[in-house]
């Protein structure tokens, strides 16, 4: 384990304790929500909040063993020999990764075929790029491993953002005009949002830290990607439902 100081510990245990609370606050937001809007869109809803179910559990087990593993006493910081265990991202974003994709798919409505197809194909995608990524993260140092992985999982994440900006284009011009935009703004946000994670990824190949530093880097910028990427992504998914639901039971 890395030194760290007791501002480094304490920004990591705060980010992780509020991303908890948005977490399970967002859950229950989006599964209350599902009443509000119409049965077509139920699931991308229920898609949502498990989402961020998913996510709270995980940076949980992560708040859990951030404590286990340094003790803070009179403002010194020592090891307690326990290991943080930041894998439970990399289970996080496996199983949540692909669905950020398929709620995006399922909230548009598309065709039958499309939504398999783009399904399967996009959260395909998403699954190999994070398990592309994983053996740079755990590989215990800033070195060739960690961004020789980092560079091969970036091929998957250039295809969905090829796909989101290139494939779903007619898609989203056939959506009506009242959420157009607001599909169009739920595309732009996972992009952007995803980019954050290499950032963050290779940003100790640049940054003049490392132990310490860089472990809090990296743990604070993906706790804050995750939050907008899951929760503000899944506050767009509900206005693109609810908007689509009152336009269709208007023109029911």
């Amino acid at each position: 384990m890395e030194t760290i100081t007791a501002g480094q510990y304490y920004l990591v245990y705060n980010a992780l304790s509020f991303t908890i609370a948005t977490m399970a606050a967002a859950t229950l937001f989006f599964w209350i929500g599902r009443s509000q809007v119409a049965p077509a869109y139920k699931t991308a809803l229920t898609i949502t909040g498990l989402v961020t179910f998913i996510a709270g559990y995980h940076y949980f087990r992560m708040f859990e063993s951030w404590s286990d593993a340094y003790t803070v006493t009179n403002g010194v910081v020592e090891v307690t020999g326990a290991r943080f265990v930041a894998e439970y991202r990399y289970v996080d974003w496996l199983l949540t990764v692909p669905l950020l994709l398929i709620e995006l798919i399922l909230v548009m409505r598309l065709t039958r075929s499309e939504t398999v197809s783009k399904s399967i194909t996009l959260g395909g995608a998403a699954a190999l790029m994070i398990v592309l990524g994983y053996p740079g993260e755990v590989s215990g140092g800033i070195d060739g491993t960690r961004f020789l992985w980092g560079a091969l999982s970036m091929i998957p994440f250039l295809y969905i953002v090829y796909t989101l900006f290139v494939g779903l284009s007619k898609a989203i011009e056939s959506q009506p005009a009242s959420v157009r935009g607001l599909v169009s703004l739920a595309r732009y946000v996972t992009v952007f949002s995803w980019f954050f994670y290499p950032i963050v990824y290779f940003a100790p190949f640049v940054l003049p830290v490392d132990g310490g530093g860089a472990t809090t880097i990296i743990e604070v910028g993906y706790t804050i990607a995750d939050i907008v990427a899951k929760a503000g992504f899944g506050v767009l998914i509900f206005l693109i439902a609810v908007r689509k639901s009152e336009e269709e039971t208007v023109a029911a």
